[in-house]
């Protein structure tokens, strides 16, 4: 089941999966049971070392896809309250990157996601992220505003 890319808004501006921002990675999820999945093709412009992702954003492609793990599995907005990462080898860019995210756990405001990343059949990552899981008010505290109203209707 492919999830919305503007669930979040149209206009919403998150680097990791928004439609419309200028240089973000415009992300899009599919759930498939318990897991979700994403495919992105690193360009030139998100290399650390020549031809290789930049490893911040390696986890950055991790860390949104455990994001929207939760949205999928839980119907619910999780803030990363924490990542313990293993960079099995370097992502190539220029070839598609296949991402597969699913809860281990679930304490219902501490939700933890792995998240495997793939690249020509290989590992390349594994990240296991815990989130906080927080009421709009909760949401609203951490972010110092007022949450958009697409969003908050995942904090409950």
């Amino acid at each position: 089941m492919r999830l919305d890319p503007h669930t979040f808004g149209q206009d919403q501006a998150c680097f990791g999966c928004g439609p419309g921002h200028p240089i973000g990675f415009h992300l899009e999820f599919e759930r498939e049971g318990e897991r979700v999945e994403t495919r992105f093709v690193p360009g030139v412009n998100h290399q650390g070392p020549p031809g290789i992702l930049h490893g911040g954003l390696v986890t950055t492609l991790a860390d949104e896809l455990a994001a929207w793990t939760i949205v999928a599995q839980k119907g619910q907005l999780g803030f990363t309250a924490a990542i313990d990462a293993r960079f099995h080898r370097p992502i190539r860019i220029g070839r598609v990157v296949r991402g597969v995210g699913w809860v281990v756990e679930d304490g219902g405001r501490v939700v933890k996601v792995e998240v495997i990343l793939e690249q020509d059949g290989a590992r390349a990552y594994r990240g296991l992220f815990t989130f906080a899981v927080l009421d709009r008010s909760g949401a609203e505290k951490l972010l110092e505003a007022e949450l958009p109203e697409a969003w908050a209707r995942f904090c409950r």
